[in-house]
């Protein structure tokens, strides 16, 4: 594996992590609102529980499917995945000690750039 490929592959985990850690994203994107909305919790709340849900089995039986098929590539997969855990780790500390307000708009501004990406995006 050249340099390059695994500079790539270790931003592409800290990004990842750092954005999963910062504001729950993924599934986090409907979870999050929804525990606000519906059940009241705090935007701190609401993303520690998303983060909770996400946890590592809820990849497994998909990635045996694609694993089965051929096409997993776990060289690729255990370095993202290493970095990942760290962005989130980091980022995560983050998240938990800035205030609510900053934290509902930068999580509203994510929401945003995603929705007009899928609106506006090729």
């Amino acid at each position: 594996m050249s340099f390059t490929t695994l500079l790539f592959l270790i931003l592409i985990g800290l990004a990842a992590g750092l954005l999963s850690g910062f504001i729950g994203v993924g599934g986090g994107i409907i979870i999050i609102p929804l525990l606000m909305i519906f059940l009241g919790m705090s935007q701190h709340q609401a993303q520690g529980t998303s983060l909770a849900v996400m946890l590592p089995p809820i990849g497994i039986l998909a990635a045996w499917n694609y694993h089965k098929a051929g096409f997993v590539d776990w060289k690729f997969a255990l370095i993202i995945s290493a970095t990942f855990i760290i962005g989130g780790y980091i980022s995560s500390n983050w998240a938990v000690n800035i205030d609510v307000k900053s934290l509902k708009k930068f999580f509203g501004i994510m929401l945003l750039i995603g929705g007009l990406k899928l609106i506006f995006g090729k």
